[in-house]
């Protein structure tokens, strides 16, 4: 039994997410596992264009 509460709502509970062309990546929501946790939110840094910077 899949327990939804706990379940990332991001990728579903795969770990993957895909984007409008179809490549995958790992969920940067659940960092990969499916699962969600009470975990503090990591702040992402941007460019005046809001992209984000690696």
């Amino acid at each position: 039994m899949v327990d939804r509460e706990n379940t990332c709502k991001a990728c579903e509970g795969t770990g993957m997410l895909a984007d409008d062309e179809g490549w995958q990546y790992r969920c940067s929501v659940c960092g990969g596992d499916g699962s969600y946790s009470e975990q503090p939110t990591r702040i992402m840094e941007v460019d005046e264009m809001n992209r984000l910077l690696d």
